[in-house]
């Protein structure tokens, strides 16, 4: 196999298609050191700007998904343009192979690089197919998937069962002490790391602003990843408190790294990338799932783990109530949070981005 290689990846729109999808070009790095990597976003979302950072070149297609406002009107002229300029980006990059992670740009991409005739692969990171890999993924010559039971959705004969690729920077062995300085908190005391995806969750951010004063009581600290639509009010909600030396509001955590070392307790989404993280790194965690999520399909990623005595699940309903007192009781609890840390070790996929390359190749070779 050359080592002039060259791939396009397509998608984004959240952290949980960026992150698997930087996974995957790095995997492909490290095995193809002078492999030419280009990916292929949605002007405007987040990968515009995560990409970049990751180190790898970006093109934006001018795409978006259903809406319920005038711009609908404005969609098929956005397909039109964006087909267009996928089929114009990658004659002229000419890759090997063109992956897709879900979101709004991998549909055009994908159907730009199949009228092309280049091997096209999918990842897909849910029990339950986004809409945009459902309908590429009949002319996929290979699905990496995370789940069991996606026959209903794809070609039996094309599913390989993978895991879920991480972002490089995902461990818990960071010193302690390190990670406590880099969010201004106290090494010796128990740490809870909140987690409510890259553009937060506001059900989980009403559940800790309504019990916020439980931790005055405690010794007890909080990272709270709050997303930006958040950020604000809970800097003034925890200033009001006067607990600012235990409780860290940030947009967006970078360095997760730190964070999952310094974290006792993690409090998430139950999205898959979220379930994969916490299973490589081995935290206890309190799952709230998404309930607008498609076909539920959070809730149902949830109760797999709650079931096999590797999770606690709070109702998004209940968080005003339930959550916090939910945390404080399992930090009391250390027996139970080694169970739950040997029981979500099972879940874990360490290999799941070096398994995808692999497929990749092989799909090339064909």
């Amino acid at each position: 196999m050359k080592n002039n290689m060259r791939f396009v990846i397509s998608g984004g729109g959240t952290g949980g298609h960026i992150f698997p999808a930087i996974a995957i070009a790095d995997a492909l790095k490290r095995r193809f050191p002078e492999a030419e990597i280009l990916f292929i976003g949605a002007k405007g979302r987040m990968e515009m700007e995560r990409v970049p950072k990751a180190g790898y070149p970006i093109e934006g297609l001018w795409i978006s998904g259903f809406t319920k406002d005038l711009s609908v009107f404005s969609l098929p002229f956005k397909l039109v343009s964006s087909l267009t300029k996928a089929r114009r980006i990658l004659k002229k990059f000419k890759p090997d192979a063109v992956i897709g992670v879900g979101g709004f740009a991998s549909g055009p991409t994908l159907k730009a690089a199949n009228w092309l005739h280049i091997p096209t692969i999918i990842q897909e990171q849910n029990s339950y197919p986004g809409k945009t890999n459902r309908n590429v993924g009949q002319k996929a010559r290979a699905i990496c998937v995370a789940y069991n039971g996606l026959e209903q959705w794809f070609p039996k004969e094309k599913i390989h069962f993978t895991g879920n690729p991480l972002r490089g920077n995902i461990n818990g062995n960071c010193d302690r002490k390190e990670a406590a300085s880099n969010f201004g908190l106290n090494a010796e005391h128990p740490v809870v790391l909140l987690v409510g995806g890259s553009q937060g969750a506001l059900g989980i951010n009403k559940g800790i602003t309504a019990q916020l004063g439980k931790f005055r009581d405690t010794d007890a600290q909080l990272i709270w990843q709050t997303g930006k639509f958040y950020f604000e009010q809970a800097l003034k909600e925890v200033k009001e408190s006067g607990l600012k030396d235990k409780v860290k509001p940030v947009v967006f955590i970078d360095r997760m790294d730190l964070a999952y070392s310094l974290a006792d307790v993690v409090i998430s989404r139950a999205g898959a990338m979220s379930i994969s993280e916490l299973a490589l790194v081995q935290k206890p965690v309190i799952f709230v799932p998404l309930p607008t999520a498609a076909e539920d399909h959070q809730t149902k990623n949830a109760k797999q783990l709650v079931d096999a005595g590797a999770a606690i699940m709070v109702k998004n309903s209940e968080t005003e109530i339930k959550l916090i007192p939910t945390v404080l009781e399992l930090l009391k609890d250390k027996e139970k949070q080694e169970t739950m840390k040997a029981n979500i070790a099972q879940f874990a996929r360490p290999n799941a981005a070096d398994d995808i390359v692999d497929i990749i190749i092989k799909e090339v070779g064909r």
